[in-house]
C-alpha cells in the first residue's frame, strides 16, 4: 500500500477475548505512551457481549496494569482510555455494522482486526462489504489459524477477497513482529561476512525449536482438530525456515522479501509415503513431571482417546542451489522441560586442525544461536584460546558473542517490547513486510498436508512421551541418524 494513509481507527472483534485483553490492548496501550498513535485514532472493540463502555474500559485497564512495569502511566492512559470505546453487537449482520459504523465516527482508513474464529472471517467481511466501511483505504488483519489445510484455507482467503484486495488484507504472524526475527534479516543482509558463509558449503544443519512447558487444558476442543504439526510448525515453524533460507531479497519492499520466502516453500521437498517413517516423528504427551509438578496427559485432559499429536520432529529438505545438502530439523510439542523457541545455525568444522593432544579434543565447529524466547538473542559461539598456560600446549574453549538487545542497550528502548507492537504500527502505515502473502499461506499448506496425507498412507500414530521430556525416543533417533545431536 505505497502512500497509503495512516489509518485512523482500529476495530477490534474479539474485543473481550483472550488475544485481545492479553497482547492487543497493551501493544496498543505502549504505543500510545511512546507516541506512535494520532491525536485523533480511535479504538473501537467489539464483541457479542453486552458491556457498558465504563465496566468495559476498567476491564482493559486492569489488563494492562499487570503488563505495565512501574505501574500505569497517569497522563499516557488518561489519553489512551479516551480513545477507547466498546459496542456490543453481533458483528455477521448489517444491524451490527451498522452499531460499529456509528461508533466508529469519521474515518478514512480504517484497520479491521480480526481475533476471532477463522469460521466467521468470511461473514464478517461480507457484512463490513455491504455496510460501505471497506473503503479503498481500509485494511483487514486476519490471525491464525486460516484453515486447517489448503482446501478450507483457499476458502477463506476467497471469502477475504471478495471485499478486500490483497494489497489490504495483513495475516499477522506475531512470531514476525519479535525483535530477534528482525534482526536476522540485519544480521543476514546488513553485514558483508556472512553472506558467502550461509550456503551449503559451509554450514552443516539448521535446527529449529518452539518447545512449550503448559499442555493442551482446556484449549482441546481446538487443538485435538489441528494438533501441533498445523497449529504450530504450519505457520511460526515455517515462517522462521523462511527467514533462514531465503535468498537476498532486491530491496526491503513486502512483495520483495515475500517473493524470496515463497520461493523457500516451493523448494521444500515434498514428504512420500517411503520416507516419512524416517524423516518424521509424531507424539503425545502422557502423565509426567513439568517444573516439579505432576501433570496429566493429553488424553487425560480431553476426555477420551486421541490420534492428536502434540509433538512434533522432522527432517525437511530445500532442494536449491545454497541449501542442498543441508538438512533443516525442526520440533515442537507442548509438555516439554523448558519453553523455549530457537534456531540453531551449525557451521561445518575446520577442514584440518593443526592442533595437538587436548586442545584437539577441544575444538568445536561454530554455531550461530538465535533466541526468540523466553529471551531474545543471538549469540555466535566462536573458538578461542583458554587463559593460562599448560604441558599439554595450546588449550582451545568456545565462547559466546552476544548480540543481546537488552544486554546492549539501557533506557526506554530496553525494555522488552510485545511483537503486536511492531505489527500494528505497521498495519497503521500500510506496511505489509511482515505479513504473510495469500500464495504464501497456500504454499505452506500444500507443503504441510503432504506430510499429514504420508503420514495417514503410512498408518503413523502418535508415539507416547512422558510430560516434562523431550518427546519420543524417536525425535532423538531422527537426528541421530545423520550423525547429529540437537542443541540442548
Amino acid at each position: 500500500m505505497a502512500d497509503a494513509p495512516l489509518s485512523d481507527v482500529i476495530v477490534l472483534f474479539g474485543g473481550t477475548g483472550d488475544l485481545a485483553q492479553r497482547m492487543l490492548f497493551p501493544s496498543l496501550y505502549f504505543l500510545d505512551a511512546d507516541g506512535f498513535l494520532a491525536p485523533e485514532f480511535r479504538i473501537v472493540a467489539t464483541a457479542r457481549a453486552d458491556m457498558a463502555r465504563d465496566a468495559f474500559v476498567e476491564q482493559v485497564r486492569e489488563t494492562i496494569q499487570k503488563r505495565a512495569e512501574g505501574g500505569l502511566d497517569k497522563a499516557a492512559w488518561a489519553r489512551f482510555s479516551a480513545r477507547l470505546d466498546y459496542v456490543g453487537a453481533d458483528a455477521t449482520t448489517a444491524a451490527g455494522v451498522e452499531a460499529i459504523k456509528a461508533a466508529m465516527g469519521a474515518f478514512k482508513a480504517p484497520m479491521f482486526f480480526l481475533a476471532i474464529s477463522p469460521s466467521l472471517f468470511g461473514r464478517v467481511c461480507k457484512a463490513l462489504g455491504g455496510s460501505g466501511l471497506a473503503v479503498p483505504d481500509s485494511r483487514i488483519v486476519l490471525e491464525k489459524p486460516i484453515g486447517r489445510d489448503l482446501h478450507s484455507s483457499k476458502a477463506i482467503n476467497a471469502q477475504v477477497a471478495e471485499v478486500f484486495s490483497e494489497d489490504r488484507v495483513f495475516r499477522i504472524d506475531h512470531y514476525l513482529g519479535k525483535e530477534t526475527v528482525q534482526n536476522l534479516i540485519a544480521l543476514r543482509f546488513a553485514n558483508t561476512f556472512f553472506e558467502p558463509l550461509w550456503n551449503n558449503l559451509t554450514i552443516d544443519h539448521v535446527q529449529i525449536t518452539v518447545a512449550e512447558t503448559e499442555g493442551v487444558g482446556d484449549r482441546w476442543p481446538y487443538y485435538d482438530e489441528y494438533g501441533a504439526l498445523r497449529d504450530m510448525l504450519q505457520n511460526h515453524m515455517l515462517q522462521l525456515l523462511c527467514f533462514v533460507a531465503m535468498e537476498p531479497p532486491a530491496d526491503m519492499e513486502p512483495d520483495s522479501v515475500r517473493n524470496e520466502k515463497v520461493k523457500v516453500l516451493r523448494s521444500l521437498r515434498p514428504f512420500t509415503r517411503a520416507d516419512v517413517q524416517a524423516n518424521s516423528v509424531r507424539g503425545q504427551y502422557t502423565p509426567g513431571v513439568v517444573g516439579g509438578q505432576q501433570v496429566a496427559g493429553y488424553e487425560a485432559e480431553r476426555g477420551q482417546k486421541s490420534d492428536t499429536e502434540t509433538f512434533v520432529a522432522l527432517r525437511a529438505d530445500i532442494d536449491n542451489w545454497r541449501w542442498a545438502g543441508v538438512p533443516f530439523f525442526l520440533r515442537t510439542g507442548k509438555r516439554l522441560p523448558e519453553r523455549r523457541t530457537q534456531i540453531a545455525i551449525q557451521f561445518k568444522g575446520v577442514p584440518h586442525s593443526i592442533f595437538g593432544g587436548a586442545a584437539k579434543a577441544d575444538l568445536v565447529a561454530n554455531q550461530l544461536i538465535i533466541d526468540l524466547q523466553p529471551d531474545e538473542d543471538i549469540e555466535l559461539v566462536l573458538m578461542n584460546k583458554a587463559p593460562g598456560i599448560s604441558q599439554d600446549g595450546m588449550r582451545l574453549q568456545s565462547l559466546p558473542l552476544s548480540l543481546s538487545l537488552l544486554k546492549a542497550y539501557s533506557g526506554p528502548n530496553a525494555r522488552r517490547r510485545i511483537a503486536y507492537e511492531r505489527l500494528i504500527l505497521d498495519v497503521i502505515h500500510g506496511n505489509s513486510t511482515l505479513f504473510v502473502r495469500r500464495d504464501e499461506v497456500e504454499q505452506a499448506w500444500t507443503w504441510v498436508d503432504g506430510v499429514a496425507a504420508a503420514w495417514a498412507e503410512s498408518g503413523m500414530t502418535p508415539k507416547p512421551y512422558a510430560a516434562g521430556s523431550w518427546g519420543p525416543a524417536g525425535a532423538f533417533a531422527l537426528i541421530e541418524r545423520s550423525e547429529r545431536a540437537w542443541h540442548d
